[in-house]
């Protein structure tokens, strides 16, 4: 039986690893409550390990009304005191006053633009970025889009958004294809993105 041949950081230190690299990291995501979710999980992520995250995130659906905008938008300070209890997510306070903050943003950049989606597709001309990367030492932590984005939401009042978690973001949702090319996800990711544009090496 042929091995299939994954992105080497698939194999982590969370048992979630496999699963979220198969299914998940790299499929363009043109929905609104996803492209939420992981503007939550990424800027929870901010200085701690993705398994971190990865482990915590039926934590996090349960603490923010599972990624609804609209809900936690509305979060009291009463609510936010209840959720820096919640061992089920990172306690942090700053991280979670930015995910009700940015819930805020959130809608007010769906009502300028009719959806998130369309707004962050934008940043790579409304068609997935596609990489032909062969080691992992050659992805970027950051790109000129993830420069561009990390501006204009900061810009917007966003919190936790800096270009390196914008970029972790972009890869997350499929706005950029960052598996390896010998990655069986790679090429069904790219079909997940077509019409895509190949990048410029």
């Amino acid at each position: 039986m042929k091995k299939i041949e994954r992105c080497p950081w698939a194999y982590g230190a969370s048992p979630h690893y496999v699963p979220y690299h198969d299914k998940e990291w790299g499929v363009p995501v043109r929905d609104d409550r996803v492209q939420f979710e992981f503007l939550v999980l990424e800027g929870a992520q901010a200085g701690l390990s993705w398994s971190t995250i990865l482990n915590k995130r039926e934590g996090y659906r349960r603490a923010f009304a599972g990624f609804d905008p609209v809900k936690v938008a509305r979060f009291t300070p009463r609510r936010i005191e209840a959720i820096l209890k919640d061992p089920g997510i990172v306690r942090n306070r700053l991280k979670v006053l930015a995910a009700v903050n940015n819930a805020r943003r959130f809608l007010e950049v769906q009502k300028e633009f009719g959806s998130f989606s369309k707004y962050i597709w934008g940043f790579v001309g409304g068609r997935q970025k596609v990489n032909r990367w062969k080691s992992l030492k050659q992805l970027p932590a950051t790109s000129k889009e993830s420069d561009a984005l990390s501006a204009d939401l900061k810009r917007r009042g966003f919190k936790f958004v800096g270009s390196t978690i914008v970029y972790a973001h972009m890869q997350a949702t499929g706005l950029v294809n960052d598996h390896l090319v010998s990655c069986f996800r790679y090429k069904a990711c790219l079909r997940a993105g077509f019409p895509a544009r190949a990048a410029k090496i």
